[in-house]
Parts: C-alpha cells; structure tokens; sequence
C-alpha cells in the first residue's frame, strides 16, 4: 500500500493549515488596501469602481462620468478579470468594499494550495507535502501579497491548478487532464501574461518528459498547447498590443541595461532573501536534485522560467514583491522534496526524538504564523478615507490642479474624488531611465494653465530640493493638516 492509499491520518493537518492560511489572510479584512503596494491595490479599486457604477442601477451620470475618467487614468495592461468579479460581489454585498477582493483572493489561493499539496503528495510523502502546504500558507510575504487586490494572486493561483493539471495529464495522458490543463494554464496567462514564462516552460518539459520526441504525434499536445496560448494571444497581441508593446519597451527594452551589472544580481538576490529567507531559496533549489523525475524536470524548467522571466524584468526583480509571487508554490514545492528524506527518516523515530522533531516544526510554523499576524496588524490605515476627502473638498470646484501626492494620485482620486496632473517623483526608476529630474526648466512647462500646487508627499517634495524652493515664492491658498495648497495664479 502506498502512502496515496493510506488512511488519511495527515487529512486533519491539511484541514488546520487551510484554515490558519485562510485566518491570516482574512484578518483585519475592512482595512484599506494601503497595507502592501498600495498604487497596485488602488489601481484595481478604481478600475472595480468604474465596472460597479456602469452595473448599479442607482447610479448618476456624474458619478459613472468621474468613475469612467479615473479608470481610464490608470492603465489597463490586462484584462480586468478580478476587478468584474469584485465589482459584481459589490452588488450583491451592498457597495464598495475592499473585503470582497480579500475574501475572494483568499478563496482562490486556498484553492491552490489544496491543489499543490495533492501534487506534492504524488512526489513525496503526505508530511513534507504538509511542510510545503505549510510554507505556502504562513510565509509572511505570501500572506501578504495573496490577499491584496490585483491581478497577480489569482494568476498565480490559476498558474498552480493548470500545473497541477499537467503533472495529472503526465502520469495519465487522459483527455480529462489535458482540457484542464490547457484551460487554467491559459487562464492564467490570461489574467496577466507574465506567468507565460512559468506556464510555457513548465509545459515544454512536461511534455518532453512524458512523450520525447514524439510528442508532436499527441493530439492532445497540440489542444493543450491551443487552449493554452489562444486567450493571452487574442488579448495582448490582437485586441491590445499598443499596450502591450508600450509595456516591453519602457520595462524591458529601456532597462535592460541593468542585466550587465553584477549589482542587479546582488540585489536581487537580497531581495529574494528579505522575502523568502535565502536559506529555504537554496534549500528548495537543493530539493530540485532530490526530487522524483517527473518533479525534478518541472521543478528544473520552472526556475528556468523564473530566471528568463527576471531577466527580462530586471527593475521589478529587486524593487517589486509582488513580482515574485510566482515563486511560493515553486519554493514550497522544492522544499517538500528536500525535506521528505529528513521526514521519512524521522517518521521511523520514536519517543523524545520524534517528539522534539514534531515540536520544532510546530514551533517554526507558528512563529511564522504569529509574524504575518503582526505584520498585517502593525499599523491601521482605517484614518485615511477621511482625510483623502477633505482633501478632495479643499480644491476648489474646477480648478485645475498639478500635485506632488502619493500613490501616483489614486489615493486621491478613490477616496476623494479628484483627479490632479502628476508632478514626477524623484525615484531610483527615473534615475534609471532618464537621469534626474531637472526641476527648475520643467516647472514652468508642467504648471502652464494650471490653477493650484498641491503637495500632500512631503517626503518627495524634500527630495526635491529646487522644487521647494520655486513653491516658496507662491503664496498658500489653503493649508490643512497633511496638505498644503499654493495659489499658481500671478
């Protein structure tokens, strides 16, 4: 009898750590998504927003008009598949409401995982499969980052069920698997074309392990591989290329220059060791070699994918978290094979060694558990609406505004209901593409016709030393706490 065919001694873990990864992510749920990467969050709420006021029947003309004019200020890269579901739960849960994104978000990613630890106890015992459901769940990153409200959760969790189909397609080679496969794999690379590195790699190896060279013979290859490509293809290249081609140019093409540098790699590598912990990235590579074969080669082409994948978004590499995301499930999936030796061996224990060992790992899951806890509990950002509209009532009706504000304005827009022209930050990113911003000789280019200043990131405006000093010489219309309001006009 294999372990597959055990009694399921380990099934009431499984159910504890859904329900723990689903606690963590669902704790302070009502909080405004400003607690991770919150231009991203925002930008998916107000595209949500437009989508609900077009659907609610109690609407005004002026509200769809505003809700139409910040949606369309924020750029549609990808299809707005997360954005319509949460908008039509708004309808049914009774408005706007940054806790259907979570619930939903939660939901998919909890989907995934129970799809990964079946895939993993295929590979590997059930209690390493549970050991990397575990670091899936209570990474404090992943807590973080497969609750927030973009589209990059439920790819990830699409990306990891169209796996997932796939390892089922190669032990079997069945017409099921190969539809399903094929279905949430392009799904996936639907809902944002960045997983197509992951999902294309993943697919090649797979299907070369399974079938070798004549794996062009397979009709279900050629299905898979259709299903798969067909929905990315149709919207990134036939229905929206003019984005997706302004995507590649300014992230890839302008920054690729990066990749020379052997500090990109330093980088990035302290990046991966602030999100995931160095020692589980290399562990989990190490568990690449221990894996069984079928493993092994989708474990070896899906960091292939990730590395292609970072080299040809080397900025967002070491700058963006979120970025990352695709990693967890590959991670955790390594370190069930690296671990399922020590597991094994510890299983055949008894008395104070196998009770220490079992304590450890319990003691190392709830320490991580206690710290994305924290993390999501350190601090509320419950104060920011009201203030965002007072802020959006102290501009004067039908002025025209130019801003140095957070969040590239959304903050702004969703809760106070302005829009303002963005003066520029001062960032690493425009270091990288252009050199510094020389303030003086854009000023007067960037406020022509404008009404009013308005400064809300006080941060940036120290940072940038020349514009503060050319806002001097304007008088103050208006100054609130956290705000301040200069009059343009001579």
């Amino acid at each position: 009898m294999t372990h597959r065919n055990r009694p399921a001694s380990w099934y009431l873990l499984f159910i504890i750590l859904l329900t723990l990864g689903g606690a963590l992510r669902l704790l302070d749920i009502t909080d405004p998504p400003l607690d991770f990467h919150s231009s991203r969050q925002l930008r998916n709420s107000l595209v949500a927003r437009d989508i609900y006021y077009s659907l609610l029947p109690s609407a005004t003309a002026e509200q769809r008009a505003l809700a139409s004019s910040f949606a369309n200020s924020v750029g549609k890269y990808e299809p707005p598949v997360i954005e319509s579901l949460v908008a039509v739960t708004y309808l049914f849960s009774g408005g706007e409401n940054i806790a259907s994104a979570r619930v939903w978000e939660t939901f998919f990613w909890l989907l995934a995982g129970a799809a990964l630890f079946d895939l993993m106890r295929r590979a590997v015992s059930p209690w390493a499969a549970l050991i990397g459901l575990a670091y899936y769940l209570v990474l404090p990153f992943s807590v973080e980052v497969s609750r927030s409200f973009q589209p990059d959760p439920l790819m990830t969790s699409a990306f990891v069920l169209g796996i997932y189909f796939l390892y089922r397609w190669s032990e079997e080679q069945t017409w099921k698997w190969t539809v399903l496969a094929g279905i949430f794999l392009g799904f996936a690379a639907f809902v944002k074309i960045i997983i197509a590195f992951f999902a294309g790699a993943a697919a090649v190896a797979l299907v070369l392990f399974t079938l070798k060279k004549d794996f062009w013979r397979s009709r279900q290859v050629w299905a898979m591989a259709a299903l798969t490509i067909a929905p990315a293809l149709l919207f990134y290249v036939l229905l929206n290329q003019g984005r997706s081609t302004e995507y590649f140019f300014s992230w890839t093409v302008a920054l690729i220059k990066l990749i020379s540098s052997t500090d990109f790699y330093t980088k990035w590598l302290a990046f991966l060791g602030q999100l995931f912990g160095l020692t589980m990235i290399f562990l989990s590579i190490a568990g690449t070699f221990l894996a069984t074969p079928r493993l092994r080669w989708l474990l070896i082409s899906l960091w292939m994918g990730y590395v292609l994948y970072g080299l040809t978004l080397p900025f967002q590499m070491y700058t963006h978290s979120y970025y990352h995301i695709q990693l967890i499930p590959i991670v955790a999936l390594g370190l069930a094979a690296a671990l399922n030796p020590l597991l094994e061996s510890a299983a055949g224990r008894g008395g104070v060694g196998r009770a220490g060992f079992i304590a450890v790992i319990v003691a190392v899951v709830g320490f991580q558990a206690w710290v994305a806890r924290s993390v999501l509990a350190a601090e509320s950002y419950r104060h920011e609406p009201a203030f965002w509209q007072q802020v959006g009532e102290a501009l004067p009706a039908d002025a025209k505004v130019i801003g140095l504000t957070q969040d590239y304005g959304f903050r702004l827009m969703f809760y106070g209901w302005r829009k303002v022209a963005l003066w520029p930050y001062s960032t690493e990113l425009a270091e990288v593409r252009s050199g510094k911003v020389d303030f003086s000789d854009r000023f007067n280019e960037l406020t022509l016709g404008r009404d009013y200043f308005l400064v809300t990131a006080f941060g940036q405006l120290d940072k940038q030393p020349s514009l503060k000093k050319l806002l001097d010489a304007y008088p103050i219309a208006f100054k609130g706490e956290g705000y301040v309001l200069y009059d343009l006009n001579p």
